[in-house]
């Protein structure tokens, strides 16, 4: 009989990385590709076979990713107080597969329905994932930073096969085969998920396992069944983005009420402190991720409609750029940041958490003026540059490297550990505050003349995407005017 793993033998880990990351790392790898895969196809199917207006596409984009995102708060609750983030990351995956599979059999007919199966699958699988990872390694491990980037290299691994391979399917082949790649990779990321769990050790048990088998499980089947009763209030709310409206206007101030009530609850001022450093973050990151998020919008309809399609040497399909380029960067650049923090960091000039993240603002701000910059490489037809396109998400990208992988590595250092999944389902609520206001802007942007001109779609688009950047380089600089405040209330966290 093999030894039972303990939480020492994972955390005394010899080297750079634990062997459990690299596990996780696969799993999440394969989650990444079907998110992104569907993500990268989702505003071109509604435009082009849905037939909805341009505006009702973007808005219902920043509906069904809100909704996934508010989800992982949800989700990160319950595998806090009843599932662990073992069980509750396989009903998530197994939904997932489920909501892909019958948007495959019939991607008209079913599109709703597989939307909904999916938001749920993906709420509660993708806060707990990442609070194992923060699990892996003690509190003040200085290895746990270098962790997370690789964790978040392997989610762009993911993103980038997935988001050029279901774009190229759907477009080229067929769209149910595009949706049923995203089944089959999840269902890929499930079975090495329960291959590999058992070197996990009690990373991710059930927090009531206590408790009597009965109660037990009466519990985690109240938990699956209430899930499965959302179904069609997503399905209605999706199709309905009126609905959308009045959710966010809900679940938001709750969740805010939720994390007063945890903060009031703790005994120590210091811990306080920290979690309401936390909070201002997430709260920045929401305008982050409602520019960012962009990409699956506003920019996918833009890059189907205006860009040309040589790229250097290469032809290429722009949507499969679109959905590819930021990837593709993260996982060239990413270690390269790296490095220049560490090298940074033994000079003492390594800036803070709140200065990256004030700098991640700043690269955002560069890269949209850059695709503002794109109306001055246009044709007469309207069409532009694809290499200046792209080269805007070389900055995207670096803002990107400079907010999100820290981000999720400091809820993990800033949380206690009993509110770990509730901090990290917070962070993405945040970003479906992000995804939901994406919507709104991309929406904005869109012409309201449905027979408008390639030209007058390019002027629209790019006026927005200048808004866009001096939205960031104002947040930028406020954030980096308010860090010696922020950091006080880290008390040390870096």
């Amino acid at each position: 009989m093999s030894k039972q793993v303990t939480l020492d033998d994972i955390q005394n880990f010899q080297g750079k990385y634990p062997k459990q990351l690299w596990y996780l790392f696969l799993v999440e790898m394969w989650e990444r590709f079907c998110f992104y895969g569907m993500r990268g196809v989702l505003a071109i199917f509604m435009v082009d076979q849905l037939l909805l207006s341009e505006k009702d596409a973007n808005l219902k984009y920043g509906a069904i990713q809100a909704f996934v995102y508010a989800f992982t708060f949800v989700g990160g609750i319950f595998a806090d107080k009843i599932l662990g983030f073992k069980r509750s990351l396989t009903f998530g995956a197994i939904l997932m597969i489920l909501g892909n599979g019958l948007i495959a059999i019939d991607p008209h007919q079913f599109f709703y329905f597989g939307i909904a199966l999916t938001i749920i699958g993906t709420g509660f699988f993708k806060p707990n994932i990442s609070s194992m990872v923060g699990d892996l390694y003690k509190e003040g491990d200085s290895r746990r930073d270098a962790g997370f980037g690789v964790f978040y290299s392997g989610i762009n691994v993911g993103a980038l096969l997935g988001g050029a391979l279901c774009v190229w399917l759907g477009k080229e082949h067929s769209w149910n085969l595009a949706f049923f790649a995203a089944a089959v990779v999840m269902l890929i990321g499930v079975i090495i998920f329960l291959a590999t769990k058992k070197h996990l050790g009690p990373i991710g048990n059930s927090p009531i396992a206590h408790l009597s088998k009965k109660a037990k499980t009466t519990r985690e089947i109240l938990v699956y069944l209430g899930a499965l009763v959302c179904i069609p209030l997503i399905f209605i709310m999706v199709n309905n983005t009126r609905y959308t409206d009045m959710f966010m206007y809900i679940i938001g101030p709750l969740a805010i009420l939720y994390f007063l009530y945890q903060i009031v609850r703790e005994k120590e001022s210091q811990i306080r402190q920290k979690l309401i450093a936390a909070l201002i973050l997430i709260l920045f990151s929401i305008l982050f991720f409602a520019i960012f998020e962009q990409a699956g919008g506003s920019l996918a309809l833009f890059a189907n409609n205006n860009l040309q399609t040589n790229l250097l040497f290469f032809n290429i399909d722009p949507n499969v750029v679109n959905n590819g380029a930021n990837s593709l960067f993260v996982i060239v650049f990413s270690p390269i940041l790296g490095l220049l923090w560490l090298a940074l960091a033994k000079k003492k000039l390594e800036p803070n958490t709140v200065i990256k993240f004030g700098l991640g603002f700043l690269f955002l701000a560069i890269g949209y003026y850059v695709f503002f910059g794109t109306r001055f490489f246009a044709d007469s037809s309207g069409k532009t540059s694809l290499g200046v396109f792209t080269l805007a998400y070389l900055a995207v990208t670096i803002g990107e490297l400079c907010l999100s992988p820290i981000g999720l590595s400091m809820i993990t250092k800033l949380s206690p550990k009993h509110l770990g999944g509730m901090m990290m389902g917070l962070w993405f609520l945040a970003s479906a505050y992000g995804q939901y206001v994406a919507g709104l802007l991309g929406a904005g942007m869109s012409s309201p003349d449905e027979k408008a001109s390639l030209l007058d779609k390019l002027i629209a688009y790019t006026d927005g995407y200048q808004q866009l950047a001096w939205y960031s380089l104002i947040a930028g600089v406020i954030l980096i005017a308010l860090s010696p405040l922020i950091k006080k209330l880290m008390h040390g966290v870096s």
